[in-house]
C-alpha cells in the first residue's frame, strides 16, 4: 500500500469510510454529512442504534466489507483503526489510487484546523471531563464543536458541530490506523489540553507502562509554547512526565501547591458540593450531581479552562449544576421495587475501585451489588489479574461473568474469572462466577432486595443485562 496515498488532497467532494459505526467513525460522518459532504459508510454486523443514527442524519451505509463499496468518483477513504491493510475495501482504494486518511487526520483537517483544539487526554476521566467542558462552554455563550467517545445527556449525542472558535476533542491514546501505529492524540495541536491519569492499559497495542508514559511524553513533548497544559498532581506517572512538556503547566488536585486545589468536599444527596481554591486564594463553591472525589477532580481542569476563557463563576457554577452526566458513567437505567440498577463504563481496575467507592459513598444506605463483565483486550488478559481483587472491596455482594471473548486472547494470556472469585472469596468478600449472562440475570431476580442498588460495569452492551434485570424485578 502507497503510502505516498495517505494524504488528503484539495476539493473533495465525496468521502467514504471504512468502518463507519464506531462511536468515533460515526460521529465523524456526521459532521462531514452536515458540512456537506457526500458520505458513504461501511462495517461489519451493522445494528441499531448506530446504524438507525447514521441514516437518519444521511448517511449511506452498506452492510459487510465488499470491494464494491470503493465506488468510482470517491474522493477520499476515512480508514477506521480495526480495520486491517487486507479489508478488502483497503485493498480496492489502494488498486484504485484513491487517496486515504485516518479517522484523527480527517477530524483535525475538515472540522478543527479553523478553531481552537481543546484536547482531553489521559487513561481515566477522559469522556467526564470532556463532556463537562462541552456543556460548561455551550452554557457560556462560545458555541463549542465536540467529538467525545461517551453521549452527553444534554445533547443526547457524542459529537456537535457550533459556530463558535473551540473544538473539544476526546484525545485517545489508542493507536490510529493500520498504516498509522502511533496514538491518537498526536494528530492534533491543542491550545489547551488536560492530562487526567497515566496508566497501564491497551494490552493489545501497550508492552508495558514505560510504553504507555513514552506514547503521553512524545505527546506531552509535542505542545507547543503558547499552550496551557493542566495536569492532575496526584499520578505520579503524571508528575514523571510533565519536564517532556514545554508549555505553560497548572497543576491541579488536592495538594496544596496546587493551581487549582479542591477542598472541605461535601455530600448532600442528591449533590456534592466543593469548595476550590486558585492559587491559594478561594475562587468559588460548587456544587453536582456528579458522584465520587474521581469526578469532582474532573470538574477542575474545566473550571480552569472555563476562567482562561473569561466565563464568570456564576456561569460556572451553572453549568455544573446543569450538567447531566454521560450515558454509561454511572447512569441509572431504572428502579423496580425499589432496587435500583446502574450502568457503568468502568473495566480498568482503577476506573472499578474508584466508581465502586464512589457510589459506595453516595448511597451509604443500600447494599451494593457488583455486577462485572471483563471485556476489554486488557481486562481478559491476566495483566490485572492480580490486582482486581482489591478493586472490589466496597461491594457487599460480587458477580464476576466469563469474558464472552476470551478465544480472541492467546491461552497462556487469558484472564480467568474463576480465579477472581477465589481471591474475592479470600478476602472475605460474597463472590460468584456466572458463565453467561442469562444465569446472572436469575441469581439477581432471586437475591436482589428493596433497597439494593445494582451496579453493571461493562465497556460494552453485556446483553442488555439492565432492562433484563428490570423486567424480571
Amino acid at each position: 500500500m502507497s503510502d505516498n496515498l495517505n494524504s488528503i488532497p484539495e476539493n473533495v467532494r465525496k468521502i467514504h469510510l471504512i468502518a463507519v459505526c464506531g462511536t468515533g467513525m460515526g460521529a465523524l460522518a456526521c459532521m462531514l454529512k452536515n458540512l456537506g459532504f457526500e458520505i458513504t459508510g461501511s462495517d461489519h454486523k451493522i445494528y441499531p442504534p448506530m446504524s438507525d443514527f447514521l441514516v437518519g442524519q444521511g448517511v449511506q451505509i452498506m452492510d459487510g466489507f465488499d470491494a464494491a463499496h470503493i465506488q468510482k468518483g470517491t474522493d477520499l477513504v476515512v480508514v477506521g483503526n480495526a480495520v486491517t491493510r487486507e479489508n478488502p475495501e483497503a485493498k480496492k482504494m489502494d488498486q484504485m489510487g484513491i487517496p486515504f486518511c485516518s479517522m484523527p487526520q480527517a477530524l483535525n483537517h475538515f472540522v478543527a484546523r479553523d478553531k481552537k483544539t481543546l484536547v482531553i487526554s489521559g487513561t481515566h476521566g477522559k469522556t467526564t471531563t470532556a463532556s463537562i467542558l462541552a456543556w460548561m462552554l455551550y452554557k457560556a455563550g462560545l458555541d463549542p464543536s465536540y467529538m467525545i467517545g461517551g453521549i452527553l445527556q444534554n445533547f443526547d449525542s457524542n459529537f456537535r458541530l457550533g459556530g463558535g472558535g473551540y473544538m473539544i476533542i476526546e484525545g485517545d491514546e489508542y493507536d490510529t490506523a493500520f498504516f498509522d501505529k502511533g496514538p491518537k492524540f498526536m494528530h492534533f495541536r491543542p491550545a489547551m489540553t488536560v492530562l487526567t491519569s497515566v496508566e497501564f492499559d491497551h494490552a493489545d497495542i501497550f508492552q508495558d507502562l514505560n510504553h504507555v508514559r513514552k506514547a503521553f511524553g512524545g505527546f506531552l513533548s509535542r505542545l507547543e509554547s503558547t499552550s496551557l497544559l493542566l495536569a492532575f498532581d496526584g499520578d505520579e506517572n503524571v508528575k514523571d512526565l510533565l519536564s517532556e512538556a514545554h508549555c505553560r503547566i497548572e497543576p491541579y488536585g488536592q495538594n496544596d501547591h496546587s493551581a487549582w486545589q479542591i477542598a472541605n468536599v461535601q455530600i448532600e444527596a442528591p449533590w456534592s458540593r466543593f469548595d476550590l481554591l486558585k492559587s491559594g486564594k478561594p475562587f468559588g463553591t460548587f456544587k453536582t450531581r456528579l458522584i465520587g472525589r474521581h469526578n469532582l477532580m474532573n470538574t477542575l481542569p474545566v473550571i480552569a479552562i472555563a476562567d482562561h476563557l473569561g466565563t464568570p463563576v456564576e456561569k460556572i457554577s451553572a453549568a455544573l449544576e446543569t450538567f447531566e452526566g454521560v450515558k454509561r458513567r454511572q447512569q441509572i437505567r431504572g428502579e423496580k421495587n425499589r432496587v435500583t440498577v446502574m450502568d457503568d463504563f468502568a473495566h480498568h481496575p482503577t476506573a472499578v475501585r474508584e466508581t465502586l467507592e464512589a457510589v459506595k459513598s453516595f448511597y451509604a444506605d443500600k447494599r451494593l451489588i457488583a455486577v462485572f463483565e471483563p471485556r476489554t483486550n486488557s481486562s481478559m488478559r491476566n495483566v490485572f489479574q492480580n490486582i482486581y481483587p482489591q478493586s472490589f472491596d466496597p461491594a457487599d455482594l460480587i458477580c464476576i461473568r466469563q469474558p464472552a471473548l476470551l478465544k480472541k486472547i492467546p491461552a497462556a494470556e487469558r484472564f480467568s474469572s474463576e480465579q477472581l472469585v477465589a481471591d474475592l472469596k479470600q478476602r472475605g468478600k460474597d463472590a460468584h462466577f456466572f458463565a453467561d449472562t442469562g444465569s446472572i440475570v436469575e441469581f439477581l431476580v432471586s437475591r436482589a432486595a428493596p433497597g439494593d442498588l445494582i451496579l453493571v460495569m461493562s465497556n460494552g452492551r453485556f446483553d442488555n443485562i439492565h432492562a433484563k434485570v428490570l423486567d424480571q424485578l
